[in-house]
């Protein structure tokens, strides 16, 4: 069980801003003592003051995981903390965007074993998507684990290769953003048509997030749920006549741009 796993040898947490909050929520949720987690973290909440984690005191010899949960430019002070565990029984989990785990088995030596992954924000609200992939030391076992551990805040999925995660990054990493926007946007085109401001947001938020949660909850295809909408010749057709000429190469190019960024950002 991870559970027993991390509750027998620990597990460190580098950095506990939202992102690690969310997850660090998740696991005393399921059942991983606070007294089983070490978190360094500079700016601590109340909240993480009160969970009964270890905070900012020594770390365990050996622990299960040390999970890396800082930003990427802040990771050049942030490693050494945990260089003692490289090479040994620790694995190294890390959800820092852009980081490469070349750039690791640099910092920790080509012998440990690494876990990258890629949450998105709705982690915040255990709704998650995380893509993992591991280094030629993680194990079937390592990947498990990992996979256990970011369960906490929602799906998870394996890649093929670290190649895919600029992708990945492009899509659901940045992704949120981009239905945030659409809900701006649907709110103005409202405004346009006569609604005031707040009730073409109130309008436009429960849309987006209604339809959200019936792609989540429908086993219905995303196309197929369109379709149920859409009456021959009605007002939704009318719309999507508009939209669907347009929205699928400005969303190619959209994701295009991030994935793009991203390859420069890892170079």
């Amino acid at each position: 069980m991870m559970q027993d796993q991390i509750n027998e040898n620990g597990l460190v947490l580098l950095g506990c801003g939202k992102m690690g909050s969310a997850m660090l929520e998740g696991w005393l949720k399921q059942g991983i003592a606070a007294q089983a987690v070490h978190v360094i973290e500079p700016h601590p909440s109340d909240w993480l003051r009160a969970t009964g984690v270890h905070l900012n005191a020594p770390l365990p010899k050996a622990p299960a995981v040390a999970l890396i949960a800082v930003k990427p430019q802040m990771m050049g002070q942030a490693l050494p903390a945990l260089q003692g565990f490289a090479g040994g029984s620790t694995l190294f989990l890390t959800i820092a965007a852009g980081t490469t785990i070349a750039t690791y088995e640099q910092a920790l030596g080509a012998g440990t074993r690494i876990v990258r992954a890629m949450p998105n924000t709705p982690a915040a609200v255990a709704r998650g998507i995380t893509a993992i992939v591991g280094n030629k030391g993680a194990t079937e076992a390592d990947l498990n684990l990992a996979e256990g551990l970011l369960a906490a805040v929602g799906q998870v999925v394996r890649l093929q290769g670290e190649h895919q995660m600029d992708a990945v990054t492009a899509l659901s990493g940045s992704g949120p953003a981009y239905v945030f926007h659409m809900i701006e946007a649907m709110a103005k085109a409202g405004q346009a048509e006569g609604l005031a401001p707040d009730l073409a947001m109130q309008l436009a938020r429960a849309t987006v997030s209604g339809a959200g949660e019936l792609a989540h909850q429908s086993p219905e295809t995303a196309e197929q749920l369109r379709i149920n909408v859409t009456s021959p010749g009605g007002t939704t057709a009318a719309g999507l006549s508009v939209l669907m000429s347009e929205l699928t190469d400005l969303m190619t190019r959209t994701v295009h741009a991030a994935a793009e960024r991203g390859r420069e950002l890892g170079k």
